[in-house]
């Protein structure tokens, strides 16, 4: 159900859509929608569809670092609101300070505890940039850790996987994000409805759905292969995939710019040797500690 408030255009495309994934970035995922399905690696970014998104909103998704001292850097505030405006968000139409505030600690009209705190665990998860570190139980030793230029991170038990592995809260957290969920529903509630419309009229709707089909072919390990100027593929995980990125990154501006500003700003390519372990793994995880070596640490 939408909102009497949204446009009869928008109201139409959030339910033709639904919603995207914040997990990689499976944050949420959106309702099926015809769309072609045309499996040929993009020259922009060099993954296919539909990893690689709608072509139009490909450049405003992160790109391959090309060195290490790029590896997990934020985005910054001006990158954020120049991306925002890119993909159709008017910045100006975001949650309030109070608003935020009510939504993140559940409280509010129809608050609940519970999915406010998949919604801004999921954020942080996202988020993973330098200055921002996950902290994780590794042999009884909290452990911080900083993946989120490869869309990987390590949950409380040290295992690592990619963010969009169905045990993440970023996967966990897709029902409370639906339109008809719990986020929309409070929003609706506390006077925010001109932000889920602001979110609708943006590239969220398309390349939510987008999202959505690409992580119905990746399997358990939830991992992306791209190919652009190597002859062997890299990979990388599913929350840095363009289509995936750039729906996180609209859901996450409305509710927070300032977040938004913390997405890494380019995914990197994850060794060879942990992208096969997490293939061939049962559960698509791995104890991080086995590969903690291989992996930037704060």
């Amino acid at each position: 159900m939408t909102h009497p408030a949204l446009s009869p255009r928008i109201r139409a495309r959030a339910i033709a859509y639904g919603a995207a994934s914040l997990g990689a970035a499976a944050f949420l995922l959106p309702g099926a929608v015809p769309g072609p399905d045309v499996a040929v690696a993009s020259p922009a970014t060099g993954f296919s569809s539909p990893y690689s998104g709608t072509p139009r909103f490909e450049r405003f998704s992160a790109p391959r670092a090309s060195s290490d001292a790029q590896i997990n850097v934020p985005l910054g505030r001006r990158a954020a609101d120049r991306i925002a405006r890119g993909i159709g968000l008017d910045p100006s139409k975001v949650l309030t300070p109070r608003q935020r505030a009510l939504l993140m600690s559940g409280k509010g009209v129809g608050g609940q505890r519970g999915p406010a705190k998949l919604i801004d665990t999921s954020m942080r998860i996202l988020t993973n940039s330098w200055g921002r570190p996950l902290v994780s139980n590794c042999d009884g030793v909290p452990t911080r850790t900083v993946l989120g230029s490869y869309g990987l991170s390590v949950n409380r038990n040290c295992m690592l996987s990619s963010s969009a592995q169905e045990s993440m809260p970023t996967r966990k957290v897709n029902e409370v994000l639906m339109p008809g969920g719990y986020m929309g529903k409070w929003m609706r509630a506390n006077g925010a409805s001109a932000v889920l419309a602001n979110l609708y009229a943006s590239a969220y709707t398309r390349e939510a759905y987008l999202g959505y089909k690409s992580q119905q072919i990746s399997g358990m390990a939830q991992l992306v292969p791209n190919q652009r100027g190597t002859s062997t593929p890299e990979t990388t995980a599913m929350p840095m995939a363009p289509s995936i990125y750039v729906a996180n990154f609209a859901l996450i501006y409305i509710l927070n710019p300032k977040f938004a500003a913390k997405m890494p700003a380019y995914w990197a390519p994850m060794p060879a040797e942990l992208a096969a372990a997490l293939r061939n793994s049962p559960t698509g995880q791995v104890p991080y500690q086995q590969f903690r070596s291989m992996l930037p640490t704060p």
